[in-house]
């Protein structure tokens, strides 16, 4: 071959030559402490429950559920976010199962708090869409919409008692507006000035959160866009984001993960406070079946979205795979 000058005087590929040079130079990497599993806990129920449109993810009863606290911990895990699933005849208007201290949810965080102690970071959805009989994330007013200042009342609530049940980080996850100075009030009130709030920021209204809704036993009745955000803004999880921040939020997040990528480097570029996103059931759900029918490998399928997330800015990854990921890495 005729060779003009130097050329090709750049060859990138000397840099991908061979397994331990592409992980010497790698600008992103995954760690276990990268993590937080989210984790289900369901009433009334005495082994765990496979969830169809998620294999391999559980209903927990509470003594798997402090079982995979304990893998987590050991595989280097930092957190693990809990829902609960209560007893459908236990489900009201007001989600009034979510602010008892003997509710599902309470109890597991009392749990997970005795087994591990400070070893995991333990997290708990405030929302009360797990336990409403309209399955919406708040009370709704005479017309059947969502009230948003009488949800916030009972967010305040919910956070006291999950702070009260040993929860580290709450994380209100309505998208109602003002929920995290409601929050951060609240908390303050009550002495707990060391409980963080994980803020989610930019909650989109998405297709992906199917598995999800069985995996919670969702009672859902409609949908949700007029809170969460609509897909097809971007500028507008900015305006949330500042409001969020202003009002006090430790850490943000973005929900979904995947489908959103521009929205969480955005996020991470404008902040200095630790960002997190959440690769929801769907995402999770899809990945897995495509495995199932060999279509996709599955195990680096895996760690190639978990690491776009990663790439993408975010500090902490919530993902059902956390302890198989961890073990891994």
């Amino acid at each position: 071959m005729t060779r003009y000058g130097s050329f090709p005087g750049s060859r990138p590929r000397r840099l991908r030559t061979t397994p331990t040079m592409r992980r010497m130079v790698a600008e992103t990497r995954l760690h276990p402490a990268d993590l937080i599993l989210p984790a289900f806990v369901r009433e009334g129920i005495d082994s765990p429950v496979e969830i169809s449109s998620m294999p391999g993810v559980f209903q927990h009863t509470r003594d798997s559920l402090k079982k995979a606290a304990v893998e987590a911990v050991e595989a280097g895990v930092s957190g693990i976010m809990l829902f609960g699933v209560p007893l459908d005849e236990k489900k009201d208007g007001a989600g009034t199962d979510g602010t008892d201290p003997d509710g599902i949810l309470q109890v597991a965080l009392r749990d997970v708090r005795a087994e591990v102690g400070d070893d995991l970071i333990v997290m708990s959805d405030l929302c009360l869409d797990e336990f409403t009989d309209h399955g919406h994330c708040g009370v709704l007013d005479g017309q059947g919409r969502v009230d948003n200042d009488a949800t916030l009342e009972r967010y305040a609530e919910m956070a006291q008692v999950q702070a009260d049940a040993g929860a580290h980080v709450v994380g209100p996850s309505g998208m109602m507006d003002g929920q995290i100075g409601v929050v951060r009030d609240a908390l303050d009130q009550i002495g707990r000035e060391d409980v963080a709030i994980l803020a989610y920021t930019a909650k989109y209204s998405s297709a992906f959160y199917g598995p999800f809704r069985e995996a919670v036993g969702s009672s859902l009745r409609g949908d949700r866009k007029t809170y969460q955000q609509d897909p097809a803004n971007s500028r507008e999880s900015l305006r949330e984001l500042a409001l969020d921040l202003e009002e006090g939020a430790d850490m943000v997040m973005v929900k979904p993960a995947g489908p959103y990528l521009d929205i969480l480097a955005k996020v991470a570029e404008s902040v200095d406070v630790p960002v997190a996103a959440y690769q929801i059931s769907g995402e999770y759900a899809m990945v897995e079946a495509a495995a199932q029918r060999g279509w996709i490998e599955r195990d680096r399928a895996i760690m190639e979205t978990l690491t776009g997330i990663k790439r993408a800015g975010a500090n902490m990854i919530l993902t059902y795979w956390a302890t198989e990921a961890a073990r891994q890495l």
